[in-house]
């Protein structure tokens, strides 16, 4: 007990001893890698084994059909956050999205709203603080969750506080650590291949990229951006981008994805959002 106690004074102490190449984002740098170090351990030795097993045995189809249904219960929160925002064609489509993927999509486990191009708009409640002006804040690595900010680690209290989409089902204590546990080997198995794209030091590439994606997302970034393309290249598309519900670039929809919270392509239209350190 006494070796417990002692390392832990000595964790909290390793905040204050902040070397000198300590960036302004991230001014507990010396507490944030001691927290890293130990999310790099669980991983390696416990989830990254699990996901490896899960990926070899699980068909494709089934983790696809796992990714949607766990995506479509955050459609709710998607809902509520872009209503505070003021999003309102955000919300709309947000609030069809679940409607219509939990009825003809069979709870979730197919993403028809994406065959019908209803575009997914992922949003938390630390993006909804960002969209009113509230600071990010110091980078924060989180015990088992990884990277963050204060402002993100405060919205992701709020978003877990409020709402918990397997509440929507009847399920006992033991089926919600199995569903817990399955989404998150599920997510964890998305980024296997991920690793490769990391370079240098992990912990300062990791820290970069969330702290530059999660700007981009409370901006909207990806949005515009998409937006102006596509008026660029169609002025008709422009009425249709304007509403949100425009999606051309594949026929299940789009899959917005976070390890540092980047947006790729999937023909299933998922979204999920993985906080873990790779």
């Amino acid at each position: 007990m006494k070796h417990l106690i002692a390392s832990f004074t000595l964790l909290i102490l390793s905040v204050f001893a902040v070397a000198d190449t300590t960036t302004p984002e991230d001014p507990w740098e010396g507490f944030n890698r001691s927290i890293f170090s130990f999310n790099e351990t669980v991983d390696e030795y416990g989830l990254k084994p699990l996901a490896q097993g899960y990926d070899a045995v699980t068909p494709n189809f089934m983790q696809k059909g796992v990714s949607n249904f766990f995506s479509n219960l955050g459609e709710i929160p998607n809902t509520f956050n872009n209503l505070l925002q003021g999003k309102w064609d955000e919300t709309a489509s947000s609030t069809s999205r679940f409607l219509i993927n939990t009825t003809i999509g069979i709870f979730g486990l197919f993403d028809v709203a994406g065959a019908m191009g209803i575009e997914q708009f992922n949003e938390d409640f630390g993006q909804t603080l960002g969209y009113w002006g509230v600071d990010s804040g110091p980078y924060l690595v989180l015990p088992f969750f990884g990277p963050s900010t204060a402002r993100d680690a405060s919205g992701m209290v709020v978003d877990y506080s409020l709402y918990d989409g397997l509440d929507l089902y009847d399920l006992n204590a033991d089926e919600e650590w199995i569903a817990r546990g399955l989404n998150i080997v599920q997510t964890r198995a998305k980024y296997l291949s991920a690793e490769r794209m990391v370079f240098g030091d992990r912990y300062s590439f990791l820290r970069d990229v969330y702290i530059q994606t999660r700007e981009g997302e409370v901006k909207d970034i990806s949005r515009t951006q998409n937006a102006s393309g596509a008026s660029a290249q169609d002025p008709a598309a422009n009425e249709s981008l304007e509403d949100s519900w425009g999606n051309e670039g594949d026929s299940w929809g789009d899959e917005s994805d976070s390890w540092g919270e980047e947006s790729s392509s999937d023909s299933w239209g998922e979204t999920d959002s993985w906080g873990e350190e790779l």
